[in-house]
């Protein structure tokens, strides 16, 4: 592709970039589409990784624990036409990249401890 309009596309990607990091706590608005009709579905859970950068094809792993203890991981485009509106409820202190060893623990040992922004 050409540079110039590579360049020119890079501003419009990353001012729509939500600020969705690992360790979040998110409520994701997804549209739906079945059949005819659409509504919105909300899917509310921690991100556990995130990959791709900003580019376009970038992605984020949201998950969550569903009735009878059952994990439910859903995987969202960054630049998604049918992600609604994605809200940061809750942001935590995290050390690594990828928080896939949330997979093996369930109850107080799969907590994150909030991060607390302090402000001067």
């Amino acid at each position: 592709m050409n540079q110039h309009l590579m360049d020119s596309l890079q501003p419009a990607v990353t001012e729509s970039t939500p600020s969705v990091e690992v360790g979040d706590t998110v409520r994701v608005h997804q549209r739906i589409t079945e059949g005819r009709s659409e509504r919105v579905q909300v899917f509310e859970g921690t991100v556990i990784s995130r990959r791709g950068g900003i580019d376009a094809g970038a992605t984020y792993t949201v998950r969550r624990i569903a009735a009878h203890g059952v994990a439910v991981e859903r995987t969202y485009p960054l630049h998604s036409t049918n992600v609604l509106k994605v809200e940061v409820r809750r942001k935590s202190k995290v050390r690594q990249a990828q928080l896939y060893y949330l997979r093996s623990r369930q109850g107080k040992s799969a907590r994150l401890k909030e991060r607390i922004i302090s402000r001067k």
